[in-house]
């Protein structure tokens, strides 16, 4: 069979791969005078990684992030003592097989968005799917979709992703409304899924946030109750760094 033929199969079947690659495959089997087997062989285990790599691309296109920071950039050292005996074991992401959550508080430039955008793209590579949203964001989102009856198209995110990261809950407090469509939708995920928050202001003072006692305590039982809590109150790295 010639390299056109497998090439045009190849391309109905949507591997990518072997489709793209076919001509230089078939020179390399001829120079390596590789049984059909081994070639085969060869040929699928290449689309399988390169179907791999596309698939972690994906996930972590889809999930939202703002910019890529890696937890390989991520010196522990700028880490606030407190929280950085968690870091090896949250590296592991056993929190989000197990459905658990992370509320990292501190003030300002401490990594806290660097280390949830690090974990959720860890995360997105092992396979795991990942949302990233900007509370303050995602507040008037739910709101707008309140407005036009069409909050059923983001419950499923909420429901299913195993991932979702919630960067700067506290930056901008909330009405009544804000915090009611907020607290309804994490309750979708709550012993779950797994959610990340971000916030300068520890659970203790969420109070301030949503104005609203009664939601406070659902939301902070909902999320926090037995959750890794992250200490990253410090020096703001940032203001380090300038």
């Amino acid at each position: 069979m010639s390299g056109e033929k497998i090439c045009e199969y190849a391309k109905y079947l949507k591997l990518t791969y072997i489709a793209s690659n076919i001509e230089d495959e078939l020179q390399k089997a001829k120079m390596l005078d590789l049984a059909p087997d081994k070639f085969l062989e060869e040929l699928l285990r290449q689309e399988m990684i390169g179907r791999s790599e596309r698939s972690k691309a994906n996930r972590v296109r889809s999930a939202g992030f703002p910019y890529k920071k890696y937890l390989s950039d991520y010196d522990p050292e700028l880490m606030p003592e407190e929280a950085r005996k968690y870091l090896g074991e949250l590296k592991t992401l056993d929190f989000v097989a197990k459905g658990e959550n992370i509320v990292a508080y501190g003030n300002p430039g401490t990594g806290k968005s660097h280390l949830a955008i690090g974990l959720g793209i860890e995360a997105a590579n092992a396979g795991y799917s990942v949302k990233f949203y900007s509370v303050p964001t995602l507040v008037n989102q739910l709101k707008e979709l309140k407005m036009h009856s069409n909050l059923l198209s983001i419950k499923n995110s909420f429901e299913k992703i195993d991932l979702m990261i919630l960067d700067e809950l506290g930056y901008i407090s909330f009405d009544r409304e804000g915090g009611e469509l907020l607290f309804t939708h994490l309750s979708m995920r709550s012993e779950r899924k797994s959610t990340i928050i971000t916030t300068n202001v520890s659970v203790d003072k969420w109070k301030t946030i949503f104005n609203n006692p009664v939601i406070t305590a659902a939301i902070a039982d909902r999320l926090a109750s037995d959750a890794f809590l992250l200490n990253m109150i410090g020096a703001s790295n940032r203001r380090k760094k300038a």
